[in-house]
């Protein structure tokens, strides 16, 4: 299978183009995501909503947005994306948008409970470094990518990082729970990341806002059951506080967000795609430490280091791979 993050019938002017508007939207999104974790941890000190219902009026409150935008403008509410050419086949379509859904509420309602068990510094560097681990893995096993001597010596190391974040924690900093939470929230981002990426790179892929809308749709309708048994609506004695945080999330993190970050994940090679993303996980890092006074170990900042180190070691990786040969 081709590498090309766009199609490769593409000139080479329009496929630089296309990678450097992707890594745009992507950039954009992973900084509005950054603070995703922080508006998240504020809501639990201030209701009793829990991670499921969270994600669940996530989703319908940016399902509810996207659809608003597109009625008002819908000549400019989407940013094209490069990669979207012929309609794709029925049952690969349906697959995108199911397995899309899925991943995605897998992404976020673990990673909302990983914030909940071990917190916002610890939750986001875990689901955040270990989503581009297991997405060089996917694209190795699943879309014949390349990823290298230093790729594997990349994942190794990220391998190392976690494994002295989790063992080396003394100070009860690092909650298993979360860890695994965490870890199951990467499986949903590198899932709904590589069939993005398989779909975009072979001409069928969908447009960011109708992938991202339908994707919120299926992510609801999963999610209602289990966020009605956690309880829908919150008890708490800071409700405009609670209602603005979640306009925000649904509004910033989510309806502009994620049109934005499937944008750019139709044009660049996924593990490029999660390296950028790794913008959320320090952001929401210095958040935690400066706004919610959670506290950083020896071993959480080596583990820490290591792991993005590692992940950076991809986007070498990554970089000499696409490289293009010499005229």
């Amino acid at each position: 299978m081709p590498s090309n993050a766009v199609k490769t019938s593409a000139p080479p002017l329009e496929r630089h183009r296309a990678v450097r508007r992707g890594l745009v939207y992507l950039a954009v999104a992973g900084t509005t995501w950054g603070t995703t974790g922080a508006a998240v941890d504020v809501i639990y000190r201030s209701s009793d909503l829990g991670p499921v219902a969270v994600s669940f009026w996530r989703y319908v409150s940016g399902l509810a947005l996207l659809v608003a935008a597109l009625a008002l403008r819908p000549a400019r509410t989407a940013p094209a994306s490069p990669a979207v050419g012929t309609p794709a086949p029925a049952r690969r379509r349906v697959l995108l948008l199911l397995g899309t859904g899925v991943g995605l509420a897998v992404f976020q309602t673990a990673y909302f409970g990983a914030v909940q068990e071990t917190g916002l510094a610890v939750g986001t560097i875990v689901t955040l470094g270990a989503g581009p681990v297991f997405t060089a893995v996917g694209g190795r096993l699943f879309l014949a990518e390349r990823i290298g001597r230093t790729g594997v010596v990349a994942v190794c190391g990220a391998l190392g990082g976690l494994a002295v974040l989790v063992l080396g924690d003394r100070q009860g900093v690092v909650d298993p729970l979360g860890v695994a939470y965490a870890l199951l929230s990467a499986a949903g981002y590198a899932v709904a990341t590589l069939l993005a990426r398989w779909t975009g790179r072979h001409g069928g892929g969908e447009n960011p806002y109708t992938l991202t809308m339908w994707s919120f749709g299926i992510g609801a309708v999963l999610l209602l059951p289990f966020a009605w048994a956690e309880g829908l609506l919150p008890h708490t004695g800071h409700p405009g506080r609670v209602l603005l945080l979640m306009l925000y999330i649904a509004a910033v993190t989510t309806a502009l967000a994620y049109p934005l970050y499937f944008a750019g994940v139709a044009a660049v090679r996924a593990t490029t795609a999660a390296v950028v993303m790794l913008i959320e996980p320090v952001s929401a890092a210095v958040l935690a430490v400066t706004l919610l006074d959670e506290r950083l170990t020896a071993s959480t900042v080596a583990g820490t280091l290591l792991l993005l180190s590692a992940v950076a070691g991809l986007a070498l990786a990554e970089s000499r791979l696409a490289r293009p040969a010499p005229a």
